[in-house]
């Protein structure tokens, strides 16, 4: 098959020379004071061109004046189609409209403030998922590895009390050869106690990250419902958790499990929150207009008031 071949536009001679019918047009619209030169016509279709006019509005500075003249079929007539303001090639643009879920960076989110997260979020999974590549659990997650380790990590015999000092030295040599074989670092010789747990959750669970603060307050729900929450390990786990979400407050930071935000994986808001508004019309007004042959100056209005 032969390529489709472009048809080639010629510009309509009788549409082409009515500059002047253009102008007129231009100026009826934008006032004569704001109609520059000719810069040119454009074919648009069979015996129909739009001239285009410098506008000199310094508002649209570069922009130019539109107008399409067209005539119908054998005729010399020409007729005014559209008169409209258009871009030039110079001319000063506003930047492309970027929708505001976009535009929110992290820290924006402030009280009272909702981030509903999108059905499609890459960020949160469902629940019921498979361990393995597809699923969400690491190895220090997977019970195989911590079958792996329990006979090399054992520092405690069966009646709890802690094995001699050979064999306890035995014990953390093998940790340590275990840690290396996964690419860790040894543990640390010491841990944090009942104590320093118990001071440490009470300073987060009464601080800004706790359920007390303003932000906590105005959340539609609280951080124990919230898909970007990551539980904490051991005790801690049972009251707080790390927020997971780049664009909460708490983005990184250790909260409370009935702390909360506006960012909540679960947070919803009324249909059409983000999209364009609906354009308003007015039915009830209406403009007096000049018609042939019947000027508003010359008509009589008669009184609705009835007596």
């Amino acid at each position: 098959m032969s390529p489709l071949r472009q048809r080639i536009i010629q510009v309509d001679e009788a549409c082409a020379e009515a500059v002047d019918l253009a102008r007129s047009a231009a100026e009826e619209v934008a006032g004569a004071e704001l109609v520059g030169e000719h810069l040119g016509v454009e074919p648009d279709g069979d015996r129909v061109c739009t001239h285009l006019f410098a506008n000199l509005d310094p508002a649209y500075a570069g922009w130019r004046w539109a107008i399409t003249i067209a005539r119908a079929s054998r005729s010399r007539t020409v007729t005014v189609s559209e008169s409209l303001l258009l871009p030039g090639p110079e001319s000063l643009l506003a930047p492309d409209w970027v929708p505001w879920r976009d535009r929110v960076r992290p820290g924006d989110l402030g009280v009272g403030d909702l981030l509903p997260a999108q059905p499609d979020d890459d960020r949160l999974v469902p629940a019921a998922v498979l361990e393995g590549a597809e699923g969400v659990l690491e190895w220090d997650d997977s019970p195989a590895w911590a079958q792996e380790l329990e006979p090399d990590v054992t520092v405690a015999d069966d009646t709890g009390e802690p094995p001699a000092s050979g064999e306890a030295a035995v014990g953390a040599e093998a940790a340590d050869v275990a840690a290396r074989d996964f690419g860790l670092a040894p543990g640390p010789a010491r841990v944090l106690s009942a104590i320093g747990r118990d001071e440490t959750a009470l300073r987060w669970y009464s601080g800004d990250h706790g359920p007390r603060s303003p932000l906590a307050h105005a959340a539609p729900g609280p951080c124990m419902t919230c898909g970007f929450l990551v539980r904490l390990g051991g005790p801690l786990g049972r009251v707080f958790g790390v927020c997971a979400n780049e664009y909460a407050p708490d983005d990184g930071r250790v909260v409370s499990l009935d702390h909360g935000c506006g960012a909540h994986s679960e947070a919803t808001s009324a249909e059409g929150a983000y999209g364009a508004a609906s354009p308003v019309i007015d039915e009830l007004g209406y403009d007096l207009v000049d018609t042939p042959g019947v000027s508003m100056d010359e008509t009589v209005f008669e009184s609705l008031d009835h007596a």
